[in-house]
């Protein structure tokens, strides 16, 4: 009997050593195969469903509305107020000129309020009368959405390169050059000094090709900017098209190019000073940027290389049809007089007019073929990838009466800006999270649902901000599994409070390991601490007590949806 109870001891000692063995090898080997990156995103995704059960978000039941499609790009446009005037005139017969940030910003960006000043002591006159010039700050793109809308015309607009002349013409909106160039400028990559090191080893050269084949291979994170609004942006868009097919930069093969490209960048910036924000981060490898801007800056020239590339940036000077005659005159006269060689001369030390020893290799390209690159881009820049975004809506208490009504705008009026092709989703909270509308494909039927739940939010009670943040994240989790390949993203609009539920910190981890960019929308709001939840995934903020708040938000959604 002894012996025998010995031997079941020793069998199920043996047993339980099996097991304990079996489960070690388990736990060892669970995640044998997988990088550090997918534990970490699988373990986040199990801490946010975690925090979802715990929320309890209710489900809100579908409402809809009618779909207005009405053109509303008039509306969008932001007063002309909001652009700032750099140079006043000093008489009452003057021209007023739009101009571009680097020609008429501060110190070294101000080329050209330098020569306006001087042109305005200068005594000209016309029909026995004196003149002036007046500038006013307005970004390339804009430029040419007042003009092209008719909600305000200058007398004179230069941009940073001939593209948005072309494409005015192209839409039939008449305008007239003036001058087909003021002051040079080169559009360039910028990349870091190892970057630059490795391409040229491997490839022995950089060059535009070297960039487009170096991104399609995975080899570095380039960016660039939006080219709905930015003249490199755009000049970098046409340029790679061309890189794939010289002849025709619109065929199958260079969308075809295009998509595999796009596949490989992650990042497209709404403004130059997300994008730089972001190099500073030391995401990017490589990011485009004018000549002028990079040589007046020594952390640039300390960490980067440049490479030119693409179209020479002249900065031509256009006069909208209808203009006076007696305007017109005097812009020939500025123009004329900002070819002096004083002004030249001043132009190259503010970093105007370098020669790179840099020829140009692109084809030129007409208004309709830049119109239609354009839409190209805004169609493929996802790469047949798919996006997921929720939109995550604060509706506390302290969001009621003008900032709701000015959340349910922006909402509303973006709409219009996301690709159909996309899948959205919304989410509410105040004391509790509500999903209003479940991620689905951003069709007329999700369309209708989208605007019925915008329309139906009310505030009241207090802001569990992170909460909606979690369970917006639970959502694009769990509609990542039916899009493997997605790209996801969130949209918080919001003032910035946050009194209830989880806090920062129990969210940046999970949020990062996702690699989730949250873009925040602050109403009435405490920036700084949208910000911070901007900053986890490196995604924009926006203050939208801004005047030019819905301008901002139709690039935001352009560039990102």
């Amino acid at each position: 009997m002894k012996n025998s109870k010995n031997q079941g001891l020793v069998i199920a000692g043996i047993g339980v050593a099996v097991f304990v063995l079996a489960f070690a090898g388990i736990m060892l080997t669970r995640n044998a195969g997988k990088s550090a990156k997918t534990v970490s995103t699988e373990s986040a995704a199990a801490t946010i469903e975690k925090y979802v059960k715990k929320i309890g978000p209710a489900q809100a039941p579908v409402v809809k509305s009618p779909v207005e499609l009405a053109d509303t790009s008039v509306d969008e446009l932001p007063d002309i107020d909001t652009n700032e005037i750099t140079v006043s005139p000093v008489t009452s017969l003057y021209a007023e000129i739009f101009s571009t940030s680097e020609k008429c910003g501060a110190g070294k960006d101000g080329w050209i309020n330098e020569v306006a000043e001087r042109f305005n002591r200068e005594g000209f006159e016309v029909d026995g009368k004196p003149v002036s010039v007046m500038i006013r700050n307005v970004a390339s793109g804009l430029g040419m959405d007042y003009i092209k809308s008719g909600k305000y015309l200058p007398d004179g607009y230069t941009p940073s390169n001939d593209f948005w002349g072309k494409m005015l013409i192209a839409d039939g909106v008449l305008v007239e050059v003036v001058s087909e160039r003021l002051v040079g400028n080169t559009a360039g990559i910028l990349l870091t000094r190892d970057t630059q090191k490795q391409l040229l080893e491997k490839y022995g050269a950089i060059n535009l090709k070297t960039i487009v084949d170096a991104t399609e291979n995975g080899e570095f994170a380039m960016g660039y900017t939006n080219p709905y609004a930015s003249a490199t942006g755009l000049n970098f868009l046409i340029s790679t098209l061309q890189t794939y097919n010289a002849r025709d930069p619109l065929s199958n093969e260079s969308v075809d190019g295009f998509q595999t490209f796009q596949a490989n960048v992650p990042f497209v910036a709404y403004t130059t000073l997300q994008m730089r924000e972001a190099a500073e981060t030391g995401t990017l490898d490589g990011f485009v940027m004018e000549y002028q801007t990079y040589i007046n800056d020594p952390e640039l020239t300390r960490k980067y290389e440049f490479t030119p590339f693409g179209f020479i940036h002249t900065n031509p000077l256009y006069t909208p049809q209808g203009t006076s005659a007696q305007k017109k005159q005097i812009l020939q006269m500025f123009a004329e007089f900002s070819q002096s060689e004083e002004n030249q001369e001043l132009a190259g030390e503010y970093g105007f007019n370098v020669d790179l020893n840099y020829t140009v290799e692109q084809n030129e390209v007409d208004g309709t073929t830049l119109l239609n690159a354009q839409e190209l881009w805004k169609k493929e820049k996802d790469s047949g990838r798919p996006i997921l975004a929720v939109f995550v809506a604060d509706v506390s208490g302290s969001m009621g009466g003008q900032p709701l009504n000015a959340l349910k705008t922006s909402l509303i009026n973006g709409m219009r800006y996301i690709n159909t092709t996309n899948y959205i989703g919304l989410v509410s909270y105040s004391d509790d999270v509500v999903i209003n509308v479940p991620v689905g494909k951003f069709d007329l039927n999700q369309q209708s649902a989208f605007k019925g739940a915008v329309e139906s939010l009310s505030a009241s009670g207090g802001t569990a901000t992170f909460d909606g943040i979690i369970v917006a994240a639970d959502m694009l989790i769990k509609a990542r599994e039916q899009y493997p390949d997605a790209k996801m993203m969130m949209f918080v609009l919001s003032d910035g409070e946050t009194n209830r539920g989880h806090l920062l910190k129990d969210i940046q981890s999970p949020i990062d390991a996702l690699n989730i960019p949250i873009y925040t929308i602050g109403y009435n709001a405490d920036i700084p601490a949208l910000e911070s939840i901007s900053a986890i995934n490196e995604a924009a903020s926006i203050n939208a007590d801004s005047d030019d708040v819905v301008y901002q938000l139709r690039n935001l959604f352009n560039s990102s949806l």
